[in-house]
C-alpha cells in the first residue's frame, strides 16, 4: 500500500495524507449507516450524555466508560437546553458515536478491517496490531465543538509508544468547517499529559511542561472527502469549531502494537470474553467491499 517514500515521509513528519482511499460510493454508504445509527439513538432527556473536548467537565466519566465497548450517541452541548432537551434536530445535534464501532456493528467492521489497512500498519512498523476504538465525529454545521490540542498516547498509552490513528474525511474539510491542525515532526516531542482510569474517575496527569505549537508551527490538513490521514500517537493535532454552514463527519481508528505493553490504567481495557482483535474480521473472511474502484 505504501512507498518506501511514503513510509519516509510518515516518520519524518509524523502523518501521511492519502487522497480518495474510499470512493465516494463507500463514503455515501458510511453517511447511510451513520445516520441509521444516529435515528436510533434514543432522544436525550435530562442526563443527555455531551461530549466536549473543550469543557472536560461536560462529559461524566460514567458516560464515557459505559461507551468502551458499545455503541453510544454523544450531544453538542450547544444542541441542548438547560433540561438536556434538543434544540435542533437529532442529526444536527451529535457530537460524536463511539467508542466500538469496529466490533459491535457489521457494516464498521469491513469497513475498520480493511485489508489495506492492514498492510499500511505492517508497513509503518505495526507488527502485531490490536483494534481498541472506533469512533464517528460530525462537528455539525454551527456548533460542531473546537477539539483541543492533544496526542492520541496520552489515551492508549503504550510502552514503547506505538497507538497509530486512522482518520477519514467522510465531508471534505476545510479551514472553515474545522480540519484537523497538525504539527509536523511534533511526534519527536515528548508526551505532554496522560488521562488514566483511577476507580469511576478519568484523571489528567501532567508529564511535561512543553507548550503546545503555535499556530506558524501547524499545517492544516484540508482534504477531501475519502481522504485516509494515519498518524502518529504522540503527533500534536487539534481542530477549531465548526461556526459554518457545512458539515465536516469523520471517522476515526485507534490501533497499537500487541507487541508493547498496554497500561492497565488506560481508560479502555479489553473484557474476558470479549478480546482486543487485530485487522481480522470476526466471520474470519476476506471482505473486498471497500477496496477503491
Amino acid at each position: 500500500m505504501l512507498s518506501p517514500d511514503q513510509v519516509q515521509a510518515y516518520h519524518r513528519d509524523g502523518f501521511l495524507t492519502l487522497p480518495r482511499f474510499l470512493a465516494p460510493d463507500v463514503v455515501a454508504a458510511t453517511h447511510e449507516r451513520v445516520w441509521s445509527i444516529v435515528d436510533a439513538c434514543p432522544p436525550p432527556g435530562g442526563q443527555a450524555a455531551v461530549f466536549s473536548s473543550a469543557e472536560r467537565a461536560l462529559t461524566t466519566d460514567a458516560e464515557l466508560f459505559a461507551s468502551a465497548r458499545d455503541v453510544r450517541c454523544f450531544f453538542e452541548a450547544e444542541a441542548l437546553d438547560a433540561a438536556g432537551r434538543l434544540t435542533r434536530p437529532l442529526r444536527q445535534a451529535v457530537n460524536k458515536i463511539g467508542h466500538s464501532l469496529h466490533d459491535r456493528d457489521p457494516f464498521f467492521d469491513r469497513l475498520f478491517r480493511d485489508p489495506r489497512l492492514a498492510a499500511i500498519a505492517a508497513a509503518i512498523g505495526l507488527a502485531d496490531p490490536l483494534l481498541w476504538q472506533s469512533q464517528v465525529i460530525f462537528k455539525p454545521p454551527g456548533i460542531g465543538g473546537a477539539v483541543r490540542w492533544h496526542q492520541d498516547a496520552s489515551f492508549f498509552f503504550t510502552t514503547p509508544q506505538t497507538v497509530t490513528t486512522f482518520w477519514w474525511a467522510l465531508d471534505d474539510a476545510t479551514r472553515d468547517n474545522g480540519c484537523l491542525w497538525v504539527q509536523p515532526g511534533g511526534h519527536r516531542g515528548p508526551l505532554r499529559e496522560r488521562f488514566v482510569r483511577d476507580g469511576a474517575r478519568m484523571v489528567r496527569q501532567a508529564l511535561d511542561d512543553t507548550p503546545w505549537p503555535a499556530e506558524a508551527e501547524c499545517w492544516p490538513l484540508e482534504v477531501g472527502a475519502g481522504t485516509l490521514v494515519v498518524f502518529h500517537g504522540l503527533l500534536p493535532h487539534g481542530s477549531a469549531a465548526n461556526r459554518s454552514a457545512a458539515p465536516r463527519m469523520a471517522c476515526t481508528l485507534h490501533v497499537t502494537d500487541g507487541r508493547a505493553r498496554y497500561a492497565g490504567e488506560n481508560w479502555l481495557q479489553g473484557e474476558a470474553g470479549d478480546p482486543i482483535r487485530g485487522f481480522v474480521h470476526a466471520s474470519a473472511r476476506t471482505d473486498h467491499a471497500f477496496v477503491r474502484r
